[in-house]
């Protein structure tokens, strides 16, 4: 064995909830139980399937796949629209259990978690962490239901972990040592590995770099000189034995919410109703995180493939709806596609924290703004989303579903 491995007690845990909203939804109607199940954000057959049940996986159905396409090859599978409220309150129950092991605690994903057990009690690590996994198996069945199952890796570094965790889906449980390391790899494929995709195995192969065991013995100077020409080979280097890299939090630097349009025929109206509405959901995330901005981005697309954007940057931050979409009317308005539109976007950027503010010869607007607005999500908070909103979405509602964010749990 190698000795830059690192061989360490395995003290990081990675929890993913096996095919999570389709399970949620199995949990939910015992009907579904044993049934090819995909879940979608929009009741079409051109929609796009974002979660399959594993019956429906055994026929081939894959993620990303059209529900058109899937019903080809899997006659029975049943579509369910997606349905947050249920995911959420999935995702907060198990992030209470897994807080009971540690201190520190991250949610990846609405569906995938990491226990860092180096800032567990004594007692906790004291005890045969595999077995601290089976705890938290048997508590997702009997808190939250019996048709619940998670993958459980356990790994010296957040990537180990990980990995571990997808080497027996569903349900499995796998500890990943030192020791473990070459027959682990010497059964995957590079692809196999979080973050090698298909342009970073081109990398990889024209070095001729063609499994993960060749990846795990490269030397650090071909990766990084070579292959990444970056520190990311380094890191590369580092992470497959076992070292910790991941360990780390990104600042939030833009908020934002898209949509794609019911259909290419929409009016000019119809279109400023939905950007506002997604201006509404983009200033409601914004100050969730109690942040303020000063920049507004919009873009849309076509069917033809045409891709239009405009920015802005104000002087002065700001937080309200109105602000938002006041800005991003204006940027549409100056020469955005007006026919055959797919798909509209809005966001904000240049993010600052939202304190008391500069006054200014508008100060006393400014602050009624801000006590409306304040008044606004309170009701929101405590009544549901979009209980109040502006007039002029009014018909949206029909259209523009809450999504569920697959990269980021800061609003969930």
């Amino acid at each position: 064995m190698r000795n830059d491995y690192n061989t360490a007690r395995p003290l990081i845990m990675h929890i993913d909830l096996n095919s999570c909203f389709a399970t949620v939804e199995q949990q939910a109607r015992v009907r579904l139980r044993g049934r090819p199940v995909a879940i979608v954000n929009r009741r079409t057959e051109h929609t796009a399937i974002i979660t399959a049940s594993y019956e429906a996986k055994a026929c081939g159905v894959k993620v990303g796949m059209r529900f058109r396409d899937a019903k080809k090859i899997c006659p029975d599978i049943i579509m369910l629209e997606s349905d947050p409220p249920k995911y959420r309150y999935v995702y907060h129950k198990l992030l209470k259990i897994m807080n009971d092991y540690s201190a520190h605690v991250r949610m990846k994903s609405i569906d995938e978690g990491v226990i860092d057990f180096s800032e567990s009690t004594a007692q906790i690590l004291g005890r045969d962490l595999k077995d601290v996994g089976m705890e938290i198996k048997h508590r997702l069945k009997t808190e939250i239901g019996e048709a619940m199952r998670c993958n459980v890796g356990l790994g010296t570094n957040r990537f180990l972990a990980k990995t571990a965790a997808g080497l027996h889906k569903p349900d499995g449980l796998d500890e990943v040592w030192a020791h473990d390391l070459r027959n682990m790899y010497g059964s995957l494929k590079l692809t196999d590995l979080t973050g090698i995709a298909h342009r970073n195995q081109a990398r990889l192969n024209g070095l001729g770099i063609y499994t993960a065991l060749e990846f795990l013995d490269a030397p650090v100077q071909v990766l990084e000189k070579q292959v990444f020409k970056s520190v990311c080979g380094v890191e590369w280097h580092q992470r497959l034995r076992g070292w910790e890299v991941d360990k780390r939090d990104f600042p939030l630097r833009t908020v934002g919410r898209q949509y794609v349009l019911e259909g290419g025929h929409l009016t000019r109206q119809q279109v400023l109703e939905r950007l506002h509405h997604l201006a509404e959901e983009t200033g409601a995330k914004l100050r969730s995180q109690r942040m303020a901005a000063r920049g507004v981005a919009v873009y849309a697309k076509t069917y033809e493939r045409e891709y239009w954007k405009a920015r802005r940057i104000l002087p002065l931050p700001f937080t309200s709806d109105r602000a938002i979409y006041e800005i991003a009317q204006q940027l549409m308005s100056g020469g955005a596609p007006t026919a055959s539109l797919r798909e509209i976007g809005v966001n904000c950027y240049e993010l600052t924290e939202d304190t008391d503010r500069q006054l200014t010869l508008f100060g006393d607007a400014l602050a009624c703004e801000r006590r409306l607005v304040s008044a606004i999500d309170t009701i929101n908070n405590r009544f549901g989303r979009r209980t109040i909103h502006s007039a002029h979405t009014l018909e949206t509602n029909n259209y523009i579903r809450q999504k569920i964010p697959f990269g980021s749990t800061r609003y969930l």
